[in-house]
């Protein structure tokens, strides 16, 4: 009798210092937190203590009043935010985010610096300006710089009718700033031009290739110096192109889940001035290319460089 004592006391001292572990807050468990404690407490246990079942706080039978206090007290409490937070939507790093073993909801992708909207050709003249001398000092400092690129347009859901003009040209240098330029308003002008032109400033996006076809077919401006996001990452991670999307980039490098809404992808991008969703969604789509080309340079190539893997890359930016 005196050893099962001494054995319940070592159970209810083992099972504080488990919950002392946690930052507990006011909270209250839910039934999975619960179970989830309890399945852990039991398999740290087990191999000393003899099995039982443990008594539900809300059971009838008499028991040791601390015992049954102290399920009170975790019917009370949850687990700590710090816990069951994967990680702030905002938060951000170059390195590859390691994933579970387990499909789980991951975080938004945000863009959390400043979007710049320009829809004149005076406002985007001088937005290029300004990236141009960004990307002049980046590369003081690191040699060749790269920026995010994508481009939307409004589509025409008519068999038969040709597709419109692009509408909406973003651009992305860093964590701090994305500028997004309605050139259906505006035009291309020269420092944009200029920027798109110079084959020393890397553009990177998922298909690209396609996007500075329709550049040069809608605006007569070539767009040099562009790598595909989707080659890249065939390259370092192997696999076919079909499986790798923007989305499901996202999710295995950075572990968040880009959201592409209908309503906002197969909008009116020719509206005269684009909604804060719009202009988020845009600002999203060109920081989401940088951020996953500077995590995908960083890592070792999965498959081995040949001639004919180059050959395929540069036909898709040449075709």
């Amino acid at each position: 009798m005196e050893e099962k004592s001494q054995s319940l006391e070592n159970k209810s001292k083992s099972k504080k210092t488990i919950l002392s572990e946690l930052e507990l807050d006011d909270e209250p468990f839910t039934e999975e937190d619960l179970q989830a404690i309890e399945a852990a407490f039991e398999a740290a246990t087990s191999s000393s203590l003899p099995k039982k079942r443990r008594p539900s706080p809300y059971d009838d039978s008499d028991g040791d009043d601390k015992t049954q206090q102290h399920h009170c007290r975790i019917a009370r409490r949850r687990l700590p935010s710090s816990v069951l937070a994967l990680q702030h939507p905002n938060a951000f790093s170059l390195s590859p985010c390691r994933q579970a073993n387990i499909r789980m909801r991951y975080p938004v992708m945000k863009f959390g610096g400043q979007i710049t909207y320009s829809r004149t050709a005076v406002q985007v003249e001088k937005a290029a300006m300004e990236v141009l001398k960004i990307i002049e000092a980046k590369e003081k400092q690191a040699g060749q710089t790269a920026v995010g690129f994508d481009i939307e347009w409004r589509p025409t859901f008519q068999r038969g009718v040709p597709p419109r003009k692009a509408a909406v040209m973003q651009i992305c240098v860093d964590t701090s700033c994305c500028h997004v330029m309605h050139i259906v308003h505006s035009g291309i002008p020269q420092s944009l031009q200029l920027l798109l032109e110079d084959a020393s400033i890397l553009k990177v996006g998922l298909g690209i290739a396609g996007d500075s076809v329709k550049v040069f077919k809608d605006y007569n401006v070539s767009t040099k110096a562009v790598e595909d996001l989707k080659y890249l990452a065939k390259r370092k991670l192997g696999g076919g192109l079909q499986n790798w999307g923007l989305a499901s980039l996202t999710e295995k490098l950075i572990c968040k889940q880009l959201l592409k809404p209908n309503k906002i992808r197969l909008g009116n991008w020719e509206a005269k001035f684009l909604s804060k969703e719009q202009l988020e969604y845009a600002a999203i789509d060109a920081f989401t290319s940088w951020h996953l080309y500077e995590v995908l340079k960083s890592l070792p190539n999965a498959e081995k460089v040949t001639p004919d893997n180059q050959s395929e890359e540069l036909q898709a930016v040449s075709s």
